[in-house]
C-alpha cells in the first residue's frame, strides 16, 4: 500500500490505496471470508485481525481507504446507514441535547423520535437554513448537532462551516451526513465538522447490492472510541462480503458521482420549463435558495438527487412514478440505474412531504435517453387528464 500523501483522492479511491497482493502480486483484494483467526503458540494474535465482530483484512482496508478520502483521522463501516448514525447518538450521554435539521432522511428522524425520549436525551429539531433558529437551540449549549446537506428529499443545503463554527462555541460537536454529495464533491471534516456519516448503500457502494454505513472522524478522540464501542457491542459490523463488494464500488465512485452530477443537472435545468413540472428541488439551479452556499461548500458539481413537484397532486405524482421506461420506480439511490419514487406512498400519511413530490435518483445512462423518459412520462399524465375530462 502506497503512503505516499500527495495523490489525488481519484487515484486512491480507483487503486484501493495501491493495493497490491503480497503473495500473489494481485491488484484486488482477496475475499477473507473467516470470521476467526488464529493465535500463535503464546496465544498472541498472529495478524492485524482476532475475530470478524471487530474488523477483518477487508474492514480494515476499505476503513482506510474512507478515512483518506474524507481528510479524516480514523473511520468505520457498519451494517448500515442507520447503524452507523445511531452509534453516534449512543455514545452521547442521558441529558445531553441533540440539535437536530428537522427535514432529514425519515428513517432517522423516525428513530430519533423513539429513542431520544426513552434515553434521556434533549432533541430539538430544527430548521438550520433559519439561523437564528439555530441560535435558540444552542443556547445553553449542546453535546451534539446533526444536519443532513443536501438533505433527502427536498435538496436543502446546510452551510457546513457556519452552523460547525456556532456548534464549537455552544460545545457541541457536528456531525453531517454527506450521503447525497459524497467525498467527491463535499468534505464536512474540511469545513469544520467532527463527523461525517454516508448511508454506504448508496453512492459510495454505488451497485445497489449492498447494505452499508460508515463514518470518519476529524480525531480519534474518547468520544470516537464510545462510537467504536457501539459498533462492537451490539453487533453492528459489516460483514467481509459487504466490505470486499463496497471497496469495489469505491474504485468508480468519482467517475459515477461526476456524470450522474452532470445528468442531473441537465436533466434539472430541461425539466423547469416542462408546462407540467410545477418545480424542481436541485441545488445546482441558480433559483435554488442553498445554491449560493452550494457552490461555496461542494465541488465539482451538485450531485444526482433532485425531485419535482408536479401537476396534478397525488394522482400526477404516481402516475408520473408509473408511466416511466427507464427510471425504475424503487427505494433507495446513488445506484447505476436511475430510480423514481413518490416519496409520500414511501413515508406514510405522517410524512411533511407534498403530495406531488417525487424523488429522482439520476444513474449513468445517457442523459437524453433519461430526458426523453421523463418527458413521455409527464406527456402520459397530459393524455389521463384530458381522457379524464372527456
Amino acid at each position: 500500500m502506497s503512503q505516499s500523501n500527495d495523490l489525488k483522492p481519484e487515484t486512491l479511491a480507483a487503486q484501493a490505496l495501491h493495493f497490491l497482493d503480497a503473495e500473489t502480486g494481485a491488484v484486488v483484494p482477496p475475499l477473507q471470508s473467516s470470521t476467526t483467526f488464529a493465535r500463535d503458540a503464546d496465544y498472541a494474535p498472529r495478524g492485524a485481525s482476532t475475530y470478524s465482530r471487530y474488523g477483518g483484512p477487508a474492514v480494515d482496508q476499505v476503513e482506510a481507504l474512507l478515512a483518506r478520502l474524507e481528510s479524516g483521522e480514523a473511520a468505520l463501516v457498519f451494517a448500515s446507514g442507520l447503524a452507523a448514525s445511531a452509534a453516534v447518538v449512543m455514545a452521547l450521554k442521558p441529558g445531553d441535547r441533540l440539535v437536530c435539521h428537522a427535514h432529514i432522511y425519515w428513517g432517522f428522524r423516525e428513530w430519533l423520535e423513539d429513542f431520544c425520549p426513552r434515553f434521556g436525551l434533549d432533541l430539538r429539531l430544527i430548521d438550520m437554513t433559519q439561523p437564528d433558529q439555530l441560535d435558540d437551540a444552542l443556547a445553553g449549549g449542546a453535546a451534539l448537532v446533526w444536519v443532513e446537506t443536501p438533505s433527502n428529499p427536498l435538496w436543502e443545503v446546510i452551510d457546513i462551516a457556519a452552523v460547525a463554527e456556532k456548534a464549537r462555541k455552544a460545545g457541541a460537536r457536528l456531525a453531517v451526513d454527506s450521503t447525497a454529495a459524497t467525498p467527491v464533491l463535499q468534505r464536512p471534516l474540511e469545513l469544520g465538522a467532527d463527523l461525517v456519516m454516508h448511508s454506504a448503500t448508496k453512492y459510495l457502494n454505488g451497485h445497489s447490492d449492498v447494505l452499508a454505513g460508515a463514518l470518519a472522524t476529524r480525531r480519534a478522540d474518547d468520544f470516537w472510541q464510545r462510537i467504536h464501542f457501539n459498533r462492537t457491542g451490539v453487533g453492528a459490523m459489516l460483514g467481509a462480503f459487504e466490505a470486499w463488494l463496497l471497496l469495489r464500488g469505491l474504485r468508480t465512485l468519482y467517475l459515477r458521482v461526476r456524470h450522474a452530477g452532470a445528468t442531473a443537472l441537465h436533466l434539472a435545468s430541461r425539466l423547469q420549463s416542462h408546462p407540467r413540472v410545477l418545480q424542481v428541488l436541485y441545488p445546482g439551479l441558480p433559483d435554488h435558495p442553498g445554491h449560493e452556499i452550494a457552490c461555496r461548500q461542494m465541488e465539482g458539481g451538485f450531485g444526482g438527487m433532485l425531485s419535482l413537484r408536479v401537476a396534478g397532486g397525488r394522482a400526477g405524482g404516481l402516475g408520473l412514478a408509473k408511466a416511466t421506461r427507464l427510471f425504475v420506480p424503487a427505494t433507495s439511490l446513488g445506484g447505476v440505474e436511475s430510480l423514481i419514487e413518490h416519496r409520500k406512498t414511501i413515508e406514510g400519511e405522517a410524512s411533511i412531504l407534498p403530495d406531488d413530490l417525487l424523488r429522482l435518483s439520476v444513474g449513468i445512462e445517457h442523459p437524453d435517453d433519461l430526458l426523453t423518459d421523463l418527458e413521455q412520462a409527464l406527456d402520459q399524465i397530459t393524455l389521463q387528464e384530458g381522457t379524464a375530462a372527456q
